[in-house]
Order: structure tokens, then sequence, then C-alpha cells
């Protein structure tokens, strides 16, 4: 059996197995996006070592969990409500809904019960802001930006890059249980970094994104507005991550990792600016520039919260 994908433009259509063909556990960690896992638990533990005060290591953990399983839950949700999209697109037409591994509604349920189960658990061993904003983030990336702005707007990945920058404070707040000015300023480093770091992929997925129907910037305003859009952004996230140094909330060991790879993100975008293109700005060189971008952002943030940390504890270690 298959079933037609609908809402789609006409050359964008293809039908994609409904029946069940083998489910595995990796089908099931698959659906969490693991690789988004990561990065979201990295910056949430940040969040948490940056706090003041002793942290307890069983609640360090089992906050750690939660944002895990959080952020696991709402990409599930992700791709049961995604899966139309999912089926026409080549980076995403494997994955394991549209693979037919994975009965939508189990996904679904999935999804729910790791919802509930993320922000219960933080509740209990925790406090209630933790648990609060661990629960409007998932509701934020699942609703707002997946079934309103990813398919409504082509500003989906600026509105939306909020979904991904509440680790940083659901951290904090389970660490002391109020909120503070750095939490929220991780929270603006993230959510400035989230559209250069996207725009690049969508810069070489254009077509993908195309076929199915999704506005995305390069899609609806074209690839050269797109590159501008990406070395403005890139120049307000530079700006953006000296605001710790600027309000003497981190030291000169951040400071410098922050101008360093601050320059090089925005060396990143020049290229990507510059790189051989159309009238149209579509690239003559495979979109080599937008790759690279796409990469280093992955390394950019790793780096600049490892910046964060080890000054923290130079800091510490000091007195």
């Amino acid at each position: 059996m298959s079933e037609s994908v609908a809402g789609l433009p006409t050359e964008g259509r293809v039908r994609f197995k409904t029946e069940r063909v083998g489910t595995t556990a990796k089908d099931w960690v698959q659906l969490l996006k693991p690789r988004v896992i990561s990065l979201v638990v990295f910056t949430g533990a940040a969040g948490m070592i940056m706090a003041p005060g002793h942290l307890n290591l069983f609640v360090a953990a089992v906050s750690i969990l939660c944002i895990c399983l959080a952020s696991g839950a709402a990409g599930a949700i992700n791709m049961w409500y995604d899966r139309d999209i999912d089926a026409v697109m080549q980076r995403t037409i494997t994955r394991p809904i549209p693979g037919g591994r994975i009965p939508p509604q189990e996904a679904l349920a999935y999804g729910v019960g790791l919802s509930g189960l993320s922000v219960c658990l933080m509740w209990m061993a925790t406090n209630t802001l933790a648990a609060g904003i661990l629960a409007f983030s998932i509701f934020f990336y699942s609703v707002i930006y997946t079934m309103w702005l990813k398919r409504s707007t082509p500003q989906n990945i600026v509105i939306g890059g909020a979904a991904g920058a509440f680790p940083p404070m659901i951290g904090w707040a389970a660490a002391t249980g109020h909120m503070a000015v750095l939490p929220v300023v991780m929270f603006g480093i993230v959510f400035f970094w989230t559209p250069p770091h996207f725009w690049s992929l969508a810069l070489y997925a254009c077509k993908d994104y195309g076929r199915a129907g999704i506005p995305m910037l390069p899609v609806v305003k074209g690839a050269r507005h797109t590159r501008w859009n990406i070395f403005v952004y890139t120049l307000v996230l530079l700006a953006v991550s000296l605001v710790p140094s600027v309000l003497h909330l981190c030291g000169w060991l951040y400071t410098g990792c922050a101008v360093v790879l601050g320059l090089g993100f925005v060396a990143c975008a020049v290229r990507v600016l510059r790189e051989p293109q159309d009238e149209s700005g579509i690239s003559l060189a495979g979109d080599k520039a937008a790759r690279l971008s796409f990469r280093f952002s992955l390394a950019y943030l790793f780096l600049l919260f490892c910046g964060m940390l080890a000054d923290h504890m130079v800091m510490v270690w000091r007195g």
C-alpha cells in the first residue's frame, strides 16, 4: 500500500510506503534526531555549569536526561508532522516514517509520551521554572515552528530559532531555580547563530525545499538575498557573542575565543557572498562556500561554548 503526498507542487508528488517493513531500535533512535540532540544537550549542560553555586551531580544528570528526552520528543513530533515533505526531499526520504519502518501514529505517541515524561521528570527532580521552560521549548518547536512557521514564512528559521536556543536557560534554571542575564545572553547567541547556520544548508538544499513546497529563504527570495542575510546575521552574531565580555560576565579567555571564532565565521560568510555565481546568486562552484560555512557553524557554536566554560573554570580556579 502507498500513500499520496498532498498539498505539494505536482512535480514534487511521490508515493511512499505506509505498510510496515520492519522496525529496529535504530529507527526509534533516528526518530529522535540524535545529531540535533548532541548540540542541544551540550548547550544545556553549559548553562548548568555556568550557573553559580554547587552543582548537584544527580540533579545535573537527571536534568541532562530530561533535555535529551525533550529534544528527541520534539524531533519525533516534527518527523510525524513533516512525513509528507520528508517523502519528497532527498536528504530526508530515508527517515523511518516515509520509509515505512515506523507508522505515523506510533511516532506521534512516542513523541508525546517522551514529552510528558521529560517535563514531569524535570519538575520532580528540579523546579517549576526549569520544567516550564522545557515544556515551552517542546511546544515552540513542535507547534509554533513545525506546524506553523516552517510552511508559512521564509522567516521560519529566524523566529523558529528560539526553539533550539532554550537549553542554556533550562540548564541554568535547573541548577538555580531562577533566571539571570548570562543564560539569556547564551539564548541570544544560539538564536542569532541559527539563521546563518541553517541558511547555509538551505543554499545547497534549495531544490529539495522547492520540491517540497517549503518557503525557505533561498526558495522565496533567491540565493543572492540569502547570501546577504547570512553575512548580516553573522555580523550580528559576532556582536551578540561579545555581550558577555562587555557586561563583564566572562573574562579574557572567552573574549579571545569569541573574537577569533566570530571573525572566522564572518570570513566564511564573505566567501559565501563572493562565491562565483550567476545573476540570480546560484553558485557556479557547487555551493562549496555554503557547505564550508555550514560545517564551520557547527564547530563555531561548540568551540564558543567550550571557550565560555574554560573561561568559567579559570575564574573559579582563581577564586
